[in-house]
């Protein structure tokens, strides 16, 4: 079976745990409880940025000009050195346990600055975004424990290829950026950008269903512990990219023309 996320390949789990002197393999409870802590490591270095954010609005209640710049260097952290953690992790997966946790952190930077910069513009995007992405995890969550939603092979084929097309598509956008050339209509706020968005945000949740999927998988073949803390990290990256979908898809909701 293949996955979409970029940090789980068909191999992943391939390696047993008493094959390479781990002791006790990965289980399920033990991913999920790594993947709380990553959540509440993101939460706690995304606080900082966003206090910095509320520094600025009282500020500005006194008359001082707002601007984001303040936590525009949080923001460049968090995006280059969170991507410089996630290679290295998805290269050195045994280095898990200490790069996984670095990672939330300074994913926790960005998403705490982009956020406050969405907020600044839409008071209250943020927590309708957070609300979303947690209700849509816990959703398919309970879907796919029960059943209703498995990740069977033309579903994950449909899935990988959306993914893929995505990816096309804003890899197509960011050259022509340079450019200084647009995609018509796709990140506007028009029916076309938001119907856009809203496919961008399914095909993103369903790709928690694949990463459940793959980490039942690693479970039942005795991948080693430190998988836990990788699997973890895999399911945090989809959760990062729904939430930024969420964000994107609610200011196109609420009018944001600014594309």
């Amino acid at each position: 079976m293949k996955s979409s996320n970029p940090v789980l390949s068909n191999n992943v789990y391939d390696v047993r745990a008493q094959h390479v002197g781990y002791g006790q393999g990965m289980t399920i409870s033990g991913t999920i409880n790594k993947a709380g802590i990553l959540m509440f490591l993101v939460l706690l270095s995304a606080a900082w940025t966003w206090m910095q954010f509320f520094a600025l609005q009282r500020d500005a209640e006194f008359g001082a000009p707002v601007s984001t710049g303040a936590i525009g260097g949080y923001l460049m952290l968090g995006a280059f050195g969170g991507f410089i953690v996630a290679m290295v992790t998805t290269f050195k997966k045994e280095w898990s346990p200490i790069t996984a946790p670095i990672y939330a952190l300074l994913e926790g930077l960005f998403l705490g600055g982009i956020s406050a910069m969405f907020e600044l513009r839409f008071p209250g995007i943020a927590i309708q975004a957070v609300a979303a992405t947690f209700g849509t995890c816990f959703c398919l969550l309970l879907a796919y424990r029960s059943g209703l939603i498995r990740a069977s092979e033309k579903f994950t084929l449909g899935i990988v290829a959306a993914t893929g097309g995505i990816a096309v598509v804003y890899f197509l956008s960011m050259i022509l950026g340079f450019f200084h050339v647009q995609i018509p209509g796709i990140f506007g706020s028009g029916p076309v950008g938001i119907l856009f968005s809203l496919v961008v945000v399914v095909v993103a949740a369903l790709n928690l269903i694949l990463d459940f999927s793959f980490i039942e998988q690693g479970a039942q073949k005795g991948a080693p512990k430190y998988m836990e803390w990788y699997s973890a990290f895999a399911l945090m990256v989809t959760l990062v990219w729904l939430y930024l979908e969420m964000l994107r898809l609610l200011s196109k909701l609420r009018g944001d023309d600014r594309r």
